[in-house]
């Protein structure tokens, strides 16, 4: 069952050499990868790390456990990095885990195996699928497979906008005058926090770029201009974001004063006090919201970013996609775990307790009010993953936001987006 590494396109010592890690830790991994067994089953690991899930994932492991008596599976919800696992050999035999760019990476070199004929990979619709290659893809290959997407925007008080007989807003210029309306009642219409940089990119810069422009067409075309990106480059931040950024900057401006002292906690505890009409996070925060004040009547509608209203989407991404590495010894017990969560009974059940959509074709619609206002855009196709998830995190974007909205300087912001992509991408084509 050891899987051989002679027709691998990542071998070790490439993907030692790409992580930067360092050859003192890279450990030989022959015993690693052969099978185990446990009471006559083949044990796997299952990495499944998900804060908010981890004890439902743990029942359905057990679950998995005792519904068949040939695989043992082993929930771990470790954080522990995955670069050094794939480096010593001894990845999880299955990942349901977050779809970014560090699985992307794992993706591109290779280390995971062809998921294509399983009969489940059929059952994905093709434009969630298509998430997938957004940010990699190898050789045509079905690699990771969707599991979970959570699609996110604007939380809204609907209190507060049926007192002051605001309408949920459709395009830009609808959405400032709403702003307009609940500043002149002494309500702040925007609440948001800075203490946790990534509130700032999956929130206010993700939701504004994303209803504005084709982010995903975006990126593809700038990846291929390489470290080219410039004032002479065909696309660049400082072209193609502009109208966007300086959006962010105005949206900023009908925020809580305080909002730089703010962190994630903070933002949800003063939206659930009623504090402000809006809050610009996903359904991860619904539920801590709900948690601090269980009557407080909340909406969820996707941000316009422009005033044409056909170009609004919401924000989308693979909460969790199943992948498996090469490098796992215990592929066919992997696969057999795997094949079970992608039961449909199975997945539409987490998704549904979860807030979130399945990934198969005519998902069931979420059924919690508070995010089902976006449905329709999530049935429609017309979702998008967030730009800041496209960006590295050696690009400090969190920080370069926070920078944007005290200052206000959109120019030195895009400039230095297109300088710090620019650098990385000369150093990854060395």
């Amino acid at each position: 069952m050891t899987v051989t590494t002679a027709s691998r396109a990542l071998t070790r010592r490439s993907f030692l050499s790409w992580s930067a890690l360092g050859a003192g830790s890279l450990l030989a991994s022959s015993a690693l990868a052969g099978c185990s067994s446990s009471g006559g089953r083949t044990s796997i690991r299952f990495l499944q790390n998900k804060p908010e899930v981890i004890s439902y994932f743990t029942t359905l492991t057990d679950k998995f456990n005792r519904s068949q008596t040939k695989v043992s599976a082993r929930h771990d919800a470790t954080t522990t990095a995955l670069t050094p696992q794939f480096v010593r050999g001894a990845p999880p035999d299955l990942a349901c885990y977050n779809y970014n760019l560090e699985t992307a990476n794992f993706l591109d070199k290779g280390a995971l195996i062809d998921l294509a004929s399983l009969p489940e990979a059929k059952l994905i619709a093709p434009n969630v699928q298509a998430l997938v290659n957004q940010f990699a893809s190898y050789k045509g290959q079905t690699n990771v497979i969707p599991y979970s997407v959570t699609s996110a925007g604007c939380i809204y008080n609907l209190d507060h906008f049926e007192k002051y007989d605001v309408q949920v807003p459709t395009t830009w210029s609808e959405l400032i005058a709403a702003c307009k309306t609940f500043k002149s009642h002494g309500i702040t219409p925007v609440y948001t926090t800075f203490l946790d940089t990534w509130t700032l990119s999956q929130g206010i810069w993700d939701y504004v770029t994303g209803s504005n422009l084709d982010v995903a067409a975006f990126f593809k075309a700038l990846k291929g201009e390489g470290g080219d990106v410039g004032p002479s480059s065909r696309v660049s931040f400082s072209k193609d974001f502009e109208d966007a950024t300086n959006k962010i900057v105005e949206l900023y401006s009908y925020s809580n004063s305080d909002a730089a002292s703010r962190g994630y906690n903070d933002g949800n505890a003063a939206f659930a006090a009623g504090k402000a009409a809006m809050y610009l996070q996903g359904p991860w925060a619904v539920g801590e919201v709900a948690k601090a004040n269980p009557k407080l009547r909340m909406g969820t509608f996707a941000l316009p970013g422009s005033d044409d209203a056909a170009k609004t989407k919401c924000r989308v991404n693979l909460d969790l996609a199943l992948w498996i590495p090469h490098d796992s010894g215990r592929q066919a017990a992997a696969r057999s775990m795997m094949r079970w969560l992608l039961q449909p009974s199975i997945m539409n059940a987490y998704n549904a307790a979860n807030r979130a959509t399945s990934p198969v074709n005519n998902p069931p619609p979420v059924k919690d009010k508070r995010v089902a206002g976006l449905n329709p855009y999530v049935q429609q196709g017309k979702f998008y993953q967030g730009a800041g998830t496209y960006i590295s995190a050696s690009i400090p974007l969190g920080n370069y936001l926070q920078e944007l909205l005290l200052s206000g300087d959109v120019k030195t912001f895009l400039t230095k987006l297109d300088g710090d992509w620019a650098r990385r991408a000369a150093r990854s084509a060395v």
